[in-house]
């Protein structure tokens, strides 16, 4: 076996709201302690602190470092494209750090992707490849059709429109999942546009179909993660490698985060 087909390593932590407490804000640093006070709702208060202490705590883990001393990197791709081809000159003043967050100092190397709806968090980490997660709550009463016009591409419309009334809320879950994974892993997001891309259908094996224009992977690994029947998660990670992957359960992260 050389190198390049040895199988990639990648892991997901799995966190429970639950587990958040005031006992980890001492990881956050100051402006992702000024994001966590615009919060109104406690849930989003446990979301955004589970997902950046967690982040803070693995990587130090792995880089053999102090959790305060892991730093991110903000970068957005859509905006580093506009910027090569001069779309954002001429603009008034200039926008708030935003972006993907990319693991710089002692963790440099590191990729990470977080995730988080309803009760859970989910983080994913790998070496020098990127990678993005997505999990999704299954919600009855969001306006499907509407949604489905806007994130389908043509393909996946028919698909989804064949199949019975009673499955189609999962499975239009189930194909957001997988598209917001890919988006997030290239860095472009949702503003890179979830019709260009087409996955295979919920009930089959994920895999990436199709991408129209601009910021196609040249390669890319997909796998839905189980959360139960009440959501919808997948990975991607942009590599043309078989991935190894590791899981790790909440009790797992609860114990981390206490320690």
């Amino acid at each position: 076996m050389t190198l390049s087909s040895a199988p990639l390593d990648s892991t997901v932590w799995w966190a429970h709201t639950s587990a958040a407490s005031d006992r980890l804000l001492r990881l956050l640093d100051r402006s992702e302690l000024e994001r966590q006070a615009r919060f109104r709702l406690q849930a989003d208060r446990d979301r955004h602190l589970l997902g950046r202490a967690l982040s803070r705590l693995v990587l130090a883990d792995r880089a053999g470092c102090a959790p305060e001393t892991v730093t991110f990197d903000l970068r957005c791709r859509s905006c580093e494209d506009k910027s090569r081809t001069g779309a954002e000159e001429g603009r008034d003043g200039e926008r708030a750090p935003h972006g993907k967050p990319v693991p710089s100092g002692a963790a440099r190397g590191w990729e990470i992707s977080v995730s988080h709806s309803g009760e859970w968090v989910a983080l994913a980490l790998a070496r020098e490849v990127p990678l993005g997660v997505d999990v999704e709550r299954i919600s009855e009463s969001r306006d499907l059709a509407g949604l489905a016009g806007y994130s389908l591409s043509d393909g996946e419309r028919l698909a989804w429109d064949a199949l019975p009334e009673e499955d189609r809320t999962g499975a239009f879950f189930g194909y957001w999942a997988r598209k917001e994974a890919l988006l997030k892993a290239t860095g472009l997001g949702l503003s890179g546009g979830l019709r260009r891309v087409t996955v295979s259908p919920p009930e089959a094996e994920a895999r990436l179909l199709s991408w129209e224009g601009g910021g196609c992977p040249e390669s890319a690994w997909l796998s839905d993660l189980d959360r139960g029947p009440e959501y919808r998660s997948a990975l991607a990670v942009l590599t043309d490698r078989a991935v190894r992957l590791t899981v790790h359960p909440p009790e797992r992260t609860a114990e981390l985060l206490r320690g």
